[in-house]
């Protein structure tokens, strides 16, 4: 399979700075390295040169702490898709899968991306997202599904029903696509939505309003689909990984 993957790591964590530390949130360290080592290390299965870094605050710190991958510029943060969108350059031409994931995810395993990769493969759908289910309440996104059990889109947490913020399956934010359909849909998302931001998960209902199938690759992840944005998240990862 011909892939590449990009890396979403441009978040600033300001919810985690502090007088004597303002590092990119992928920097900080829990169990004494860099949570977006965690993350690259999971997709070693990937060459370095195909999996590209979105850095946005003090980027060039986080490009020199992992220099041996490509890297794009996120300046500023308009969202997901607009992170993709600045990786643009790097993926023109390319036809095969693009992976999307996040450099604050440290404890997905390598497993989980190959076997979403490999569903997205046999399936020959155009987008292929990662859902899972989680014991506690995490603000992500929820899959709707039509009558049929089907696709029908994602909405965000903060633009949630009361009803769909009941809904299990919650959006791990991370997607495979066919690289030729991601790059035409990036042109039709809009920032009509609470944050005035572009979002990477319009792209699926986008893909399916044009027929093009959208698959849903589902896991029960619990702590792996945990990202790492406060002080409590990163003490509750460093326990998780000193468990493994």
């Amino acid at each position: 399979m011909n892939i590449k993957a990009v890396v979403l790591a441009a978040g600033k964590g300001t919810r985690m700075m502090s007088e004597t530390n303002q590092m990119p949130k992928v920097l900080r360290q829990a169990c004494s390295k860099p949570l977006l080592h965690y993350v690259l290390k999971a997709l070693d299965f990937i060459p370095a040169a195909d999996t590209v870094l979105v850095g946005g605050y003090k980027r060039e710190l986080v490009f020199e702490a992992f220099p041996d991958y490509p890297h794009a510029v996120q300046d500023p943060q308009l969202g997901t898709g607009h992170a993709v969108m600045c990786a643009r350059e790097q993926l023109e031409g390319f036809d095969g899968t693009v992976l999307v994931c996040y450099g604050d995810m440290p404890l997905l395993k390598k497993e989980v991306y190959q076997g979403l990769l490999r569903f997205h493969a046999e399936n020959g759908a155009a987008c292929t997202m990662l859902s899972g289910t989680c014991e506690e309440y995490l603000p992500y996104g929820r899959v709707l599904r039509d009558e049929n059990g089907d696709f029908l889109r994602i909405v965000e947490d903060r633009d949630c029903t009361p009803e769909q913020k009941a809904i299990r399956e919650l959006n791990v934010g991370i997607y495979a696509f066919d690289c030729k359909s991601l790059l035409a849909s990036l042109d039709e998302i809009k920032d009509n939505n609470a944050q005035h931001e572009y979002y990477l998960t319009d792209v699926p209902a986008i893909l399916r309003s044009h027929g093009q199938r959208v698959a849903v690759y589902t896991a029960e992840l619990n702590e792996q689909i945990l990202g790492v944005n406060t002080p409590e998240q990163l003490a509750l990862t460093e326990r998780y990984l000193t468990r493994n």
